[in-house]
């Protein structure tokens, strides 16, 4: 199976959709499935842009029919009625396969998801042809309470879709990033499945976000990794 990480550093605004799209059509013929970070479709520091730049459904269209070519995960600012969601959706063979909704909304410092997304509530895998998927964003998979639950889902690919500030800068790296490697390896080593880490990059209104993007074995040994800070797309075979 081949996985392309697109390392981006999405703008504040509804541009990132074409661009998206440009990097799906490059990818689309050497690629099985291409994975997008936390709210690539619309910049992470939205605010009240919500009510101007959230999607519906059916304005994505053309990432339906993309998806008969290749599957695509992508984290978006969704409308739910009177509702934002902060979402990742799973598009494949032509319909929206999933769309995972943020459960666990940060509140706190730098932080103000919970005063404009409204949360999810549940965790739940879905069927991808021959295999079973489980799909998070990122403060998710810091309470213990989820890693609980992907357990009993048992998904053999886990995908974490991340917008993670650079915090704690020492001589020997980033501490947030040793965080997050210590996390995402105790749930691959949990749950014993593969696991998809892609965290943008990029700069908005004074946060810098680090990258850092990689892909797990069922191991959590790291099988391949993207550079820190770098806008890069690339593409990884895996065994299924």
């Amino acid at each position: 199976m081949k996985i392309t990480l697109v390392q981006s550093s999405p703008k504040l605004n509804r541009s990132n959709l074409a661009q998206i799209i440009a990097t799906i059509n490059e990818h689309k013929e050497s690629s099985d499935l291409i994975v997008f970070p936390e709210l690539a479709l619309n910049g992470y520091l939205l605010q009240d842009k919500l009510y101007e730049d959230a999607w519906n459904l059916d304005e994505l269209n053309e990432l339906k029919e993309l998806s008969h070519e290749i599957d695509i995960v992508v984290g978006a600012a969704m409308r739910d009625e009177n509702y934002f969601r902060n979402a990742a959706l799973y598009f494949s063979e032509g319909n929206l396969l999933s769309q995972h909704n943020k459960v666990h909304l940060p509140n706190y410092g730098m932080f103000e998801e919970a005063r404009y997304f409204h949360a999810g509530t549940v965790f739940e895998s879905f069927n991808v042809r021959d295999s079973k998927v489980s799909m998070l964003v990122c403060e998710d998979l810091w309470h213990e309470s989820v890693h609980k639950d992907l357990i009993l889902e048992n998904p053999d690919l886990i995908i974490a879709l991340v917008a993670s500030p650079a915090r704690g800068f020492s001589d020997d790296g980033l501490e947030i990033q040793k965080q997050w490697v210590k996390i995402i390896k105790t749930v691959a080593k949990e749950c014993k499945a593969k696991l998809v880490f892609v965290n943008r990059v990029g700069f908005e209104d004074g946060l810098g976000f680090w990258g850092g993007s990689c892909i797990l074995d069922e191991n959590a040994t790291v099988l391949y990794s993207l550079p820190n800070f770098i806008t890069l797309t690339k593409t990884f075979e895996i065994e299924e």
